[in-house]
This record gives C-alpha cells, sequence and structure tokens, in this order.
C-alpha cells in the first residue's frame, strides 16, 4: 500500500455502521480526525449524540417554533445553499424577502405599507439592536443640528430580553429598566416622567414580556408621551419590542392599539421563528417610513454582482428561513394564522384554568389579552417543602422543560414558572404535562426537600444568584 493513501478499502455491501473502525473509538472532541469516515457512519455517530438533547416538543420553555410542516423542510433543504445577502445571485430570495417585508408593514398597519423601509435579520435580538440604532441616530443627528451634547444617551424601558442589554453595552447607551413597583409586571404610563429625559433617545415597550407573557400598554404609553411634549418639550419616539406579539395580536387581539396606528411608535421588530411560525432563525424589522432609518445606518455593496443595500448587523445568511416565512404567508393567510394562534390561546387559558386548581400554586397571568402563555408562583404564606426549582426538576424526569426563575427588580423576591404553549403544543399535550405536574407537587409534599439546592432553569440570558430565605432555603 503507498504511503500517502491513508484510508482502508472496505466492502460497502459488507459494511456495518456500528462495527467500523470509527464506531470503535470515541469522537474527537478537540481535533480533526486524521482519517475520513463514511458518510451513514459519520450521520449516525452525530446522530446518536442528539439524542442526549431534550425533546423539543416538550420543551415549553421557549418561544421558539419546534414544529414545521414537511414542505418548509423541503423548501429548507432546496435553498440550503442561497445566501440571501447575495441579492444579484439570488433576486428572487431577495423578493421574496421585500414581499415579506411589506406584507408584515401591511399587517402592523404602517401608513405606507408598501413603501416602507424594513429587512430580514437572524432574529429579534439583531432586529431589536437595529430598531434601537436608528433611534440613537435621529437622536444624536437631532441634538447636533441643535448644538447640544450627544455623549449620554439612554433608553428606558420595563422588563426586556437580554438582547437590549447587549444593545445598551455594545452601542454604548444607558438602559434605563423601570423596577417592577406596586404587583406591576411591565412598563407603566406613570414610570415615564421619572425616567425619561432630553437625552432618552426612545421608549422600548414590550408586546410580550419575555418573563409572564404580559403585553405592556403601548397606547398608554404613548399617550403620556403626548403629555409629556406637551408639558416639557420632550419628543420621545416608541420603539415596539414585539418579538412574540407581533405575530399573535393582529390575529387574535384585533381591537388592541400597539402598532403603526399610534404616530409615536417608529419601528417594530418581530421573531419570525417565534410566534411567525418559520424555522429557526429569522426575525424582521420594519420602520413605519423610510424617514425613520437614518440614512447613515445604511451601507450600499458593489462586490457581490450588484449594487445592494444593506443595514443588518449580520452579513451572509441562508435563505431557506425567509423563504420558509412566505411559505406560511401563503399557506395559511390571515384565516389561518388566527385559527393557529387562537388555538394557542384557547389552550393556554384551559392550562390557566386547570393550573388554578392545584392547591399550592397561584396565578401570575392567565393567557388572557397577552401571549398564549401561562404563569404562576407558589402561594404566599406557606410552608410547601419544595421550590418551583424542585419541581423543574421533577417533570424533567418525564422530558418536561419548564421556565422557573425570580422576576426581575423591585420583585425579585417572586419565582415563577411559565409555560409557552406554541403551534404544534396540543391539548392532549397539555394534558400530560397537567398529570406530570400534579404527580411532581404530590411526591414533593410527601418527600420535603428542606434544603434545595435547586435553581433557576432559565435566566434569560443573563447570571442569576438564585435568593435564600433565612434558612438558607432557595
Amino acid at each position: 500500500m503507498a504511503l500517502h493513501q491513508t484510508v482502508e478499502a472496505h466492502d460497502e455491501a459488507i459494511e456495518d455502521v456500528y462495527s467500523a473502525g470509527s464506531s470503535q473509538r470515541r469522537l474527537p472532541k478537540f481535533r480533526l480526525p486524521e482519517h475520513s469516515t463514511a458518510p451513514s457512519a459519520a450521520y449516525n455517530l452525530v446522530r446518536d449524540e442528539l439524542l442526549l438533547d431534550g425533546n423539543s416538543r416538550q420543551n415549553l420553555a421557549t418561544f421558539c417554533t419546534t414544529w414545521v410542516e414537511p414542505e418548509v423542510q423541503k423548501l429548507m433543504a432546496d435553498a440550503v445553499d442561497k445566501n440571501m445577502i447575495d441579492k444579484d445571485e439570488y433576486p428572487q430570495t431577495a423578493e421574496i424577502e421585500n414581499r415579506c417585508v411589506h406584507m408584515i408593514a401591511d399587517l402592523w398597519h404602517a401608513p405606507k405599507s408598501w413603501d416602507t423601509i424594513g429587512c430580514s435579520t437572524t432574529g429579534s435580538s439583531e432586529a431589536s439592536m437595529l430598531g434601537g440604532l436608528a433611534l440613537k441616530w435621529r437622536w444624536k443627528k437631532k441634538r447636533e443640528a441643535a448644538g447640544l451634547s450627544t455623549d449620554k444617551p439612554n433608553f428606558v424601558c420595563g422588563p426586556v430580553q437580554i438582547c437590549w442589554k447587549k444593545f445598551a453595552r455594545y452601542f454604548d447607551v444607558e438602559i434605563r429598566e423601570v423596577p417592577l413597583r406596586d404587583g406591576a409586571l411591565g412598563l407603566q404610563p406613570h414610570d415615564l416622567r421619572e425616567f425619561c429625559d432630553e437625552n432618552t433617545i426612545g421608549v422600548v415597550a414590550t408586546l410580550g414580556v419575555t418573563f409572564t407573557g404580559i403585553y405592556e400598554p403601548v397606547a398608554a404609553l404613548a399617550r403620556e408621551l403626548d403629555a409629556m411634549q406637551r408639558d416639557i418639550g420632550l419628543d420621545i419616539p416608541i420603539h415596539v419590542d414585539a418579538a412574540s406579539g407581533g405575530f399573535v395580536a393582529p390575529f387574535i387581539q384585533r381591537e388592541l392599539d400597539w402598532d403603526f396606528t399610534i404616530d409615536r411608535v417608529k419601528s417594530i421588530n418581530a421573531s419570525g421563528h417565534k410566534y411567525g411560525l418559520a424555522p429557526l432563525g429569522v426575525g424582521w424589522v420594519v420602520w413605519r417610513s423610510k424617514a425613520d432609518l437614518p440614512e447613515d445606518l445604511i451601507f450600499y455593496v458593489d462586490y457581490l454582482g450588484g449594487n445592494m443595500a444593506t443595514f443588518a448587523l449580520n452579513f451572509s445568511r441562508p435563505g431557506g428561513e425567509i423563504i420558509a416565512q412566505y411559505y406560511n404567508f401563503l399557506r395559511l393567510g390571515r384565516e389561518g394564522y388566527t385559527r393557529i394562534q387562537q388555538a394557542c390561546s384557547d389552550t393556554a387559558q384551559w392550562l390557566a384554568a386547570e393550573i388554578a386548581k392545584i392547591g399550592p400554586l397561584e396565578l401570575v397571568y392567565d393567557g388572557k389579552d397577552g401571549l398564549p402563555a401561562v404563569c404562576y408562583k407558589l402561594k404566599d404564606g406557606e410552608a410547601h417543602g419544595f421550590t418551583l426549582y424542585d419541581l423543574s426538576e421533577r417533570v424533567r424526569m418525564r422530558g418536561w422543560q419548564i421556565a422557573s426563575y425570580p422576576l426581575p427588580a423591585d420583585r425579585q423576591q417572586v419565582v415563577v414558572q411559565r409555560v409557552l404553549i406554541r403551534h404544534g403544543v396540543s391539548r392532549d399535550l397539555i394534558g400530560l404535562l397537567l398529570d406530570d405536574l400534579r404527580r411532581g407537587i404530590d411526591y414533593l409534599r410527601q418527600n420535603p426537600v428542606p434544603n434545595s439546592d435547586a435553581g433557576p432553569t432559565f435566566s434569560h440570558g443573563a447570571h442569576v444568584v438564585p435568593l435564600k430565605d433565612a434558612r438558607g432555603r432557595v
């Protein structure tokens, strides 16, 4: 055998995946293997490791899509080689992205939805940052024109997803995250005068707070900002982080006033891969008008075959998720989205009604007038003998992944569990979850955990130190 030959010859007719040489060794973890592996063997060995992941359909902590139709999977495979940033090479994918932007702008009542501007992103986190950057640039230009300082920008928000804290740190903007006071679960209009000033680039209102699922009152916030402009001259725009609610409210809460029907709302972001029902990962950001996206944030690229405008943070990205989003728009239409989101909401409210019957649990959010979700805590003033963290660990034995964590300041002493109902999470599946919750609570009552070391199962990207009482219990 020649010295340079490194792959042994095998009779493929009798080759067996699990008796091949590569299957008789631990998979490499720190260095590339010296030799090649047959595709069937490599596929099965990697697939076997993935069996150790949780079952995504039982992951009720995630907002993200975990079920798609076979046609979506086919379209994703068809588009695996398409780079959506290369609009000259793949003009129809670019056209599909543009159609989605204008359909979403229309869904959110942009004044001229056919002529506004927006783009796809890798998710709502990137989309949020683009919205925040536009706010910062518009504020900066306005201050420079007035000969004023631009070195202390801030934005005001309630409890937000970690992407907004990243935005604040990465782009040097102070985040003024209003504490939850007087039993509140989100930003309230009466908070604004205390936290806003001449350096406030915008107010971020959340349509679907990550911690609980509630909607913050965008219209009421806008009215208070209108009053502030009349009283003290501050003209502060709103960006709506509709990561989840942007594809829920337009279908099942149509009477809610939250989007571009409010003049002060200048931009909105949403996740296509959450309640938009597209596969991971695609997000969307849309501005009220072209004037609301500063020209300084747009770059023109001519080295891919044409002169293309780009204003996303990422560059090369797969086109499949965008194509799948368009497929969903065609496949479902308003009727289909309404039917799916209403079914999710109905299931969430049914779950809330059942949770209310479970002795030690108390509802924090009942699934009404917000996301299809349920949030609850242990009742105060009772010695339960276990924590919600213990309960999360107990039902995890049956494969359920449920988020358990403390609320943000000033309500960090309140530990909650949150269950999200998404497309593909059936009433029967939630019935099975309820059975396991009841069994888990019964077991923990009979077998108390006096010195539990279980901690948060979901931290929203931030490091959370479990709170402990005087006896050291979480």
